[in-house]
């Protein structure tokens, strides 16, 4: 325990020495922000939703209910994580030099994981759940053993949310894993009678209400072998990454060579498209942006759940927008590594900024062909994702690249899994959000007042009239930067 308030100390002062403390109060508020508005909407859900329970189903009790979707619950639980939870129990880095052993630091972080206040969050949906529907047969006693199995399944769900966002790191094919897990899960509950999975929840469930040790033991056995799992794959691969010394040849290098008669901006495009093919973290992004493009593509293609007009917009523009948000809304954080550099060279930010405005078309492309499956589907027109298409490179891209004015921290080039990320400063939140929420309300009001045909052809002539300048706004956007210089400089020093 004395290791644990060291480290957690540790971490606390390091957050509040980080040159971005003061400048992440306003995202750090924004985030508190939505976290209560999702609070209340789960408090609302954990009162309504028994109700509910005893008028659709009355010959069942709405914890029976509930606890048949346990494993939901957990899914949906995981995809939370995936967004919006960092690994930190990968945060080793600074501790390896002390005379501390590194498996009781990875406990302590794990540990830390396991007790993260992340796994307390659906207690807003489950505790006045829990008052309603159990109160009345197990008084207070089984309200707080049932808490406890709940809590027990969120710690469970941590710990897989950890391996399988460690290793999808590591290679793309392993989110095979969960994938494999679920699709198993899914063949068991509705192609073998009698529903095992919902079964067994719901017998899970009543266990935790009753009191019944089989239930606990059994979660606490499935925490310490996910425990023991992650711990064993962390220490494999920090040593891999820090302890073992491998000569590395270079099987292929390519210099893209066609790009010599583009001068400058050629030069640039060269570094950019490096940049994605070697730097780990971006090449994760774009893994999971081109897997979430294909997810989102198929279901508005084979499934009628997104037959919506707002559902069909957001995913259109999702698509396109989702690989710009990765790479442009970083924009000039990679740089800030040789900013130095940079910055001794007249005009060398302008063409820069070209050089990542034009590989970030060019990849506009990819969402172009994966679109072709709604397309055949007849879920959407060919006139609707072009229009999407060269709105996103025209109005979006040129919103999010205003970031490149106000981006001010450095992002290391060497990103490894024991990265921490301190989160975005609040240009980023306001831009990225205006990107991805402008469009749409221009789409629905066009939609709405005019006919589809003249909603898409307005939205496909506003973008290439951004194109067709884009010269211009990024000119602007040069000397908005140029006026900043310094005060970002001195920021990207103070932040590597």
């Amino acid at each position: 325990m004395k290791l644990y308030s060291i480290v957690k100390k540790n971490q606390e002062l390091a957050a509040k020495r980080h040159p971005m403390w003061e400048k992440n109060r306003f995202a750090k508020f924004v985030a508190y922000f939505m976290m209560a508005y999702w609070g209340g909407i789960l408090l609302l859900l954990g009162v309504a939703l028994p109700f509910a329970f005893e008028e659709l189903m009355p010959g069942m009790e709405p914890y029976h209910v509930l606890n048949q979707g346990l494993a939901y619950i957990l899914l949906g639980d995981l995809l939370i994580r995936f967004c919006g939870q960092p690994t930190t129990a990968q945060e080793l880095k600074p501790y390896l030099l002390m005379p501390v052993k590194r498996k009781k630091l990875l406990n302590i972080l794990l540990m830390q994981s396991g007790l993260s206040s992340f796994n307390f969050i659906l207690f807003f949906f489950f505790v006045p759940f829990a008052f309603i529907t159990i109160i009345r047969f197990y008084g207070f006693g089984g309200i707080g053993l049932y808490l406890l199995g709940i809590w027990l399944l969120m710690v469970m769900n941590n710990y897989w949310y950890l391996l399988c966002r460690m290793l999808f790191n590591e290679h793309t094919l392993y989110l095979l894993l969960p994938l494999t897990v679920y699709g198993l899960l899914g063949v068991a509950e509705f192609l073998i009678d009698g529903n095992p999975v919902s079964t067994f929840t719901m017998n899970l469930g009543e266990g935790f209400i009753m009191g019944n040790p089989l239930s606990f033991l059994g979660v606490v056995a499935v925490i310490a072998f996910l425990w023991w799992t992650v711990r064993t794959c962390q220490l494999h691969l920090i040593y891999n990454e820090l302890s073992k010394v491998e000569d590395i040849k270079v099987k292929h290098l390519s210099e893209y060579k066609f790009l010599d008669r583009y001068g400058e901006v050629g030069e640039y495009i060269r570094l950019e498209m490096k940049l994605y093919m070697r730097n780990k973290t971006l090449r994760v992004q774009l893994r999971l942006g081109f897997i979430l493009m294909l997810a989102f593509s198929c279901m508005l293609a084979f499934t009628d759940a997104y037959d919506g007009s707002t559902m069909k917009a957001f995913i259109c523009l999702y698509n396109f927008a989702i690989l710009g948000l990765m790479t442009l809304g970083q924009t000039m954080s990679y740089e800030g590594n040789y900013i130095d550099g940079l910055m001794s060279r007249k005009e060398s930010i302008y063409n820069l900024l070209r050089a990542k405005y034009y590989v970030n078309c060019l990849l506009l492309l990819i969402p172009y062909i994966i679109m072709i499956v709604p397309i055949v589907q007849g879920k959407v027109t060919w006139l609707a994702a072009t229009a999407y298409l060269l709105f996103t490179a025209g109005f979006v891209y040129a919103t999010i690249l205003q970031l490149a004015v106000y981006n001010n921290k450095t992002v290391p080039l060497n990103t490894t899994v024991m990265r921490s990320n301190k989160g975005s400063n609040t240009w980023q939140m306001i831009i990225s959000g205006t990107a991805l929420g402008a469009p749409l309300i221009i789409a629905s009001v066009l939609t709405t007042f005019f006919s589809e045909e003249v909603a898409y052809t307005t939205m496909l002539l506003i973008g290439l009239a951004i194109m067709a300048t884009h010269n211009y706004w990024i000119k602007n956007i040069y000397n908005r930067f140029m006026v900043r210089r310094y005060a970002n400089m001195e920021a990207f020093r103070d932040s590597r």
